[in-house]
C-alpha cells in the first residue's frame, strides 16, 4: 500500500469539501521543536518518519461547523493529518508525539508495513501550564487495508463521512470520528460494525473496550509466569485466576 493510496482513501472516506483541503508539507523540523521532549523522541522523528502531510483544515468557514469552547476544551480547528513511516519505526510513541505536538484535535492517518492506522484524541487545557494542552489517551485503529478492506473496514470507511457525523460544534463531530474508530476495534472483536451517536451506547462500548483491554494485558501476564512456574501448586492457582479472567473477557465481549 502506498501513501498516495492511503490519502487518499481517508480523503475519499471523509468527503470533506474543497475549501477545507491544505494538502502542505510538514517539516519534520517543526516538530522535533514542538512535540519532542526526549533525545530519544527527537532520534524516534527523525529517523521514524518518512513524511507528514497536512490534508485538511476542518473550521467553521471551511466546513459549515461551529467552533466549541468551554472551561476544559476549546476546539477552533480540527487538523486531519497524513503520516508516512519508515520500516521499524516506534509507531505507537510517533502517533502519540504527533498528536501531541499539534494545539488542535488531530485526526491522523499514518502509513507503514502493517498498513493504516487511523488516531483521534480529545485534548484540554492543562491546568498548571497556561497555553498548553494536554491528551486524554489515544484512540486508534491499526492495520487497515484501503486496497483491499473487508466488510468491517468498508463499513467503517464509509462511517467517516462529514455529512453523516453529528455537526453541532466541532467537539460533537471530532467525537463522531472517535466513536467509530471505537465501533471498528468493537467489529473486530464482535464480527459487526455498528456506528452509532447515541451517547449511552457509546459510554457502554468506551467502558467495555477499556475493560477488556485491561484484562487483556493481566491475561498476557499471567500466562507468561504460568509458563515460568516450576511449582504445580502455584500453576494451579494461576491458571484458576486466568480462567476467571478469561470469563470476564467474554462477559466483556457480548457487552461491545
Amino acid at each position: 500500500m502506498t501513501v498516495d493510496v492511503a490519502i487518499r482513501t481517508v480523503v475519499e472516506a471523509l468527503g470533506l469539501p474543497p475549501e477545507a483541503r491544505v494538502d502542505a508539507r510538514v517539516p519534520k523540523k517543526l516538530l522535533v521543536e514542538q512535540g519532542a521532549p526526549t533525545p530519544a523522541d527527537k532520534r524516534a522523528i527523525q529517523d521514524g518518519i518518512d513524511e507528514l502531510q497536512w490534508l485538511a483544515a476542518c473550521k467553521p468557514v471551511t466546513i459549515g461547523v461551529p467552533s466549541f469552547a468551554d472551561e476544559a476544551r476549546e476546539y477552533l480547528e480540527i487538523a486531519v493529518i497524513a503520516c508516512a513511516l519508515r520500516p521499524g519505526a516506534k509507531a505507537g510513541r510517533l502517533v502519540e508525539l504527533i498528536h501531541r505536538a499539534i494545539p488542535y484535535p488531530v485526526l491522523l492517518a499514518t502509513v507503514d508495513e502493517g498498513g493504516l492506522t487511523l488516531s483521534a484524541t480529545h485534548k484540554r487545557r492543562a491546568h498548571n501550564e497556561a497555553g498548553r494542552v494536554v491528551i486524554d489517551g489515544v484512540v486508534s485503529t491499526t492495520g487497515l487495508n484501503p486496497d483491499t478492506p473487508d466488510a468491517l473496514e468498508q463499513a467503517f470507511l464509509h462511517s467517516l463521512g462529514l455529512a453523516r457525523q453529528p455537526r453541532r460544534d466541532l467537539w460533537t463531530l471530532y467525537e463522531g470520528w472517535i466513536a467509530r474508530i471505537e465501533a471498528l476495534k468493537a467489529a473486530r472483536l464482535n464480527g459487526s460494525y455498528a456506528a452509532t451517536d447515541n451517547p449511552e451506547v457509546i459510554t457502554r462500548r468506551r467502558q467495555a473496550l477499556d475493560a477488556f483491554a485491561q484484562i487483556t494485558r493481566q491475561l498476557l501476564g499471567l500466562r507468561a509466569k504460568a509458563q515460568r512456574e516450576k511449582q504445580l501448586n502455584r500453576r494451579v492457582d494461576l491458571n484458576i485466576k486466568i480462567q476467571h479472567l478469561e470469563a470476564d473477557l467474554a462477559a466483556h465481549k457480548k457487552t461491545l
